[in-house]
């Protein structure tokens, strides 16, 4: 994924990750992310449409997944497994063995799709947020 991406990502998150998306997401803020985790994120194409996508990154210990999606219309076929191993695949590369994947409680389908794919959901810790301007 590069920030010439970017567009055709944001108009398939207004599909697939909508409520999750935040100012974190803006054209700015992925183009930082990118330059900083080089390589990690992905999207998948038919023709010249995104159908899939994963932000995948690290802060030099463990390993973060963001925004993996794909299109109701072409799913079940395999595309976010991909993209799934190869953001894991990237990471280990980088040294980083552990990895954390945020997931709406309310989304069974994704619930479901990172149990198979061997994360081990976490009841021992919660998420805080702080997203306020300095």
């Amino acid at each position: 994924m590069t920030i010439d991406d970017y567009d055709k990502v944001y108009k398939m998150w207004q599909i697939t990750t909508k409520r999750a998306l935040s100012e974190a997401d803006s054209r700015e803020n992925i183009e930082f992310y990118l330059k900083r985790n080089p390589n990690m994120s992905q999207v998948a194409l038919s023709g010249e449409t995104v159908v899939g996508t994963v932000l995948c990154g690290h802060d030099g210990r463990r390993g973060f997944i963001h925004h993996m999606a794909v299109r109701p219309d072409y799913r079940r076929h395999n595309i976010a497994k991909h993209m799934a191993q190869k953001a894991l695949d990237a990471l280990r590369a980088d040294g980083i063995t552990k990895t954390h994947i945020f997931c709406y409680t309310d989304n069974e389908l994704g619930q479901s799709f990172w149990t198979a794919m061997g994360f081990e959901r976490r009841d021992d810790v919660f998420v805080y947020s702080y997203d306020k301007a300095l």
